[in-house]
């Protein structure tokens, strides 16, 4: 599996901000619209000379009107507007709001006037209240988005961190099995390359990426077969894999699950052992489960198994929160490692890898 090299500088090309304006046509959204609309209804009932429940009707006529005639204008054009540059597309709304605000108190002055000019003071009022409000409402908005930004930076950023810590003791070993290969086999010498190459390259990713399970186990399968050079027959794998084209995970997330299975279950036996991976995919999640022999007796688990499984355990944590889970402990005779996620499917996924 080879990935094709990013141009020149397209890392460091900078990314369109997403826009402010929120989307506005869902049920929560318009429930807490008329709500907020009805709130200020009330607030020009009390603020106004005569209190009486013809002039409550009317008003929340006339408010509620106003907002859900904006709400679906700035709905129906949010995709436009949010390419446009911030102040643009904040003077848009804002402009939109005032438009409907102005045609339905003229509107509503034509049939609840007395047939003569239009109460232009009334008019002005009304839009001086309706710019007031949209413009708090466009500066909550984008509030709203800056802090989803430095949310989003902030995150991306503790990803980074958490997907950039691997093992150096591993390329050690992957190099001095290069070395020994080179003058005897060179092809092999060769092959380890490549896997190692691809390898990091899946390291310098970015972080958080998902991508296809079928490549995630192509990277697992490249690391088995470094590993198997250096261990020979010792080293057994058992791929059990229910079928799963579409089904994406977390890039480097099973790897380093194999990797401990190897340095902390394999490599310290004397006569080897098997490891077996499995994976079951239902219709809201993904489950794998990794096998792997317990350690000799009286030996000190090292602590870096336990660092690279939290390590999982907090990525998986930032992205799924409470949904996904990774447990390991051992059962019996052997060392079993759990891990779930909720299900994230894509269509363009390459044909799933066969054991």
């Amino acid at each position: 599996m080879t990935t094709p090299a990013a141009s020149p500088g397209a890392e460091d090309a900078p990314r369109p901000a997403p826009g402010f304006i929120p989307e506005l046509c869902n049920v929560g959204a318009l429930s807490l619209l008329v709500l907020i609309a009805q709130l200020l209804v009330i607030v020009l009932l009390f603020a106004g000379d005569e209190l009486s429940w013809i002039r409550l009707a009317l008003l929340s006529l006339f408010v509620q009107w106003v907002a859900l005639l904006s709400a679906g204008l700035v709905c129906s054009l949010r995709r436009l507007l949010n390419r446009l540059p911030l102040v643009p597309s904040a003077l848009a709304a804002f402009t939109l709001v005032l438009l409907v605000t102005g045609a339905m108190g003229i509107a509503a002055d034509r049939v609840l006037g007395d047939g003569g000019p239009p109460d232009w003071m009334a008019i002005v009022g009304q839009l001086v209240i309706a710019a007031i409000i949209t413009g708090l409402a466009l500066r909550y908005f984008y509030v709203q988005q800056q802090l989803r930004v430095q949310e989003q930076s902030e995150l991306k950023a503790r990803l980074q961190a958490l997907q950039s810590r691997i093992r150096p003791h591993f390329l050690f070993n992957s190099m001095n099995i290069i070395a020994s290969l080179i003058a005897v086999e060179p092809e092999t010498a060769e092959a380890v390359v490549e896997d190692l190459s691809e390898l990091f390259r899946a390291s310098l990713n970015e972080a958080g990426n998902q991508v296809a399970m079928a490549e995630e186990l192509d990277l697992c399968r490249r690391y088995a077969r470094i590993e198997m050079l250096r261990l020979g027959d010792r080293l057994q794998i058992d791929w059990q894999l229910a079928p799963h084209q579409g089904v994406k995970i977390p890039l480097l997330t099973l790897q380093p699950l194999l990797e401990n299975a190897i340095y902390h279950g394999v490599q310290p036996l004397p006569e080897g052992g098997t490891i077996c991976v499995e994976l079951a995919v239902s219709a809201e999640r993904v489950d794998l489960l990794i096998t792997n022999p317990l350690p000799p007796r009286g030996s000190t688990p090292s602590q870096g198994n336990r660092m690279a499984l939290n390590n999982i355990r907090s990525r998986l944590q930032v992205l799924y929160g409470n949904a996904a889970g990774l447990t390991a402990a051992p059962e019996g005779e052997v060392y079993m490692t759990r891990l779930h996620y909720p299900i994230d499917r894509g269509d363009d996924d390459p044909a799933e890898a066969q054991p």
